[in-house]
């Protein structure tokens, strides 16, 4: 009796285990199925676009494709989030339309998605947050505007320092403690090619390498740093940070060398005591700062080519920018305002075609033919006589992203 009772007690324990079984399949059958793929596969897809503070713009950019592996409506478990580049901006002033031109260049070569930090005074939040939202049908770029903010303490003499505002990105690493690696431009910034091939130079930086800028001069003779400067700069001629990339969490542990103690000190430290020793001396502001910090530390700066940073200084006296020469400009950087004079009408030809192109795709590839012929009309000018590096690695972008259309790609 004993035999049977075991028995049947085996047999209503494997049939209650089958059940079980057969439950949990279903179930995850069920999961699977419904709505084409998981929640948690979805949002690593789609993460890139969480939070983005006050006026973000949402899309899925890149994203989209990977959502649907092979066509099978599964998401697949091997998805990795969508790396985003993060690009951050200061404007002050009159500023906004230069900026929102830059950004436009900026989003129209990208591959990978944008995340713009944008640092402006109060009153021009409403205008830049109306015109990034009129671009959110493009679904490929995020932004955050935040105010002009300073340590409190030094406020004042830190927004006096050169032109209004432009010492903010000293404080970058310090504000934006979330973002490891950002791209800082100027307003007067135009990328000639793709965001991602900038953002790309992070992975050449060495172990002790946080931070990549272009040399201020290429010629020492009309070098402005290596013949007035009163007091260290970096290298030969100085270096230009209208375009820095940074690798910031390796900016926030350093303990930098210095010359105004033995003790070497973090970012967040080094600062104001530089500002103390050499205002005196200094004309271009946290320019000069900067030149100061890597002149003692020259270890951590990784330098790139002219063609990534170039300025009218360039051609002004003649070219002398041999890298632009053989592949064209990558970085077109108008300072001295000559996007919006006649001094040097080669900066201000590829400004105005980007500032009035759309993102239709027809438009975007319609930009080169016209732009040449303004370009040609400049050739009394040092610029005019290369126009043809104005357009060479632009002709290149667009016929890279935009020579076949959507459904022949």
């Amino acid at each position: 009796m004993r035999r049977y009772l075991r028995v049947v007690v085996l047999c209503l324990a494997c049939g209650f285990c089958s059940l079980l079984y057969a439950f949990s399949q279903l179930a995850v059958s069920l999961e699977e199925g419904a709505g084409g793929g998981g929640g948690k596969p979805q949002a690593a897809v789609a993460s890139w676009l969480a939070g983005g503070g006050r006026g973000a713009v949402r899309g899925t950019g890149g994203a989209g494709p990977a959502a649907h592996p092979g066509g099978s409506g599964r998401y697949s478990l091997k998805i990795q989030p969508v790396e985003k580049m993060h690009l951050a901006v200061v404007a002050c002033g009159e500023r906004l339309e230069e900026t929102m031109t830059m950004l436009k260049s900026a989003i129209i070569f990208s591959m990978k998605p944008l995340q713009f930090h944008i640092f402006a005074e109060d009153q021009l939040h409403h205008s830049f947050k109306d015109r990034l939202d009129s671009w959110s049908f493009l679904q490929t770029f995020n932004y955050t505007l935040y105010p002009i903010t300073f340590p409190s303490e030094n406020a004042a003499e830190w927004k006096k320092l050169f032109k209004p505002c432009a010492s903010q990105r000293l404080f970058l690493p310090l504000i934006l403690k979330e973002v490891d690696s950002l791209l800082y431009v100027d307003t007067d910034i135009l990328f000639l090619r793709p965001v991602d091939d900038i953002w790309s130079l992070l992975k050449k930086f060495h172990s002790t390498q946080i931070a990549a800028m272009a040399p201020e001069h290429e010629e020492p003779r009309i070098g402005w740093y290596n013949r007035f400067a009163r007091h260290p700069y970096y290298g030969k001629t100085g270096v230009n940070s209208g375009v820095m990339l940074m690798n910031m969490t390796r900016m926030r542990r350093k303990y930098f060398k210095n010359d105004m103690t033995t003790v070497r000190l973090q970012w967040g430290d080094i600062l104001m005591p530089l500002l103390k020793k050499y205002k005196l001396n200094i004309t271009w502001g946290d320019q000069d700062l900067l030149n100061i910090v890597f002149f003692h530390n020259p270890e951590s700066l990784f330098v790139f080519p002219c063609q990534w940073n170039y300025r009218p200084d360039h051609c002004i006296y003649g070219s002398n920018c041999q890298e632009a020469e053989e592949e064209g400009i990558f970085i077109l950087h108008g300072n001295r305002g000559v996007y919006h004079d006649d001094k040097q009408p080669a900066f201000r030809a590829v400004y105005e075609a980007l500032r009035n192109c759309s993102f239709e795709d027809d438009n975007i590839r319609s930009l080169l033919k016209p732009l040449e012929l303004e370009l040609q009309k400049t050739v009394h000018t040092y610029h005019g006589k290369i126009y043809k590096i104005f357009i060479k690695q632009l002709a290149k972008s667009v016929r890279d992203r935009y020579a076949t259309s959507p459904k022949e790609k």
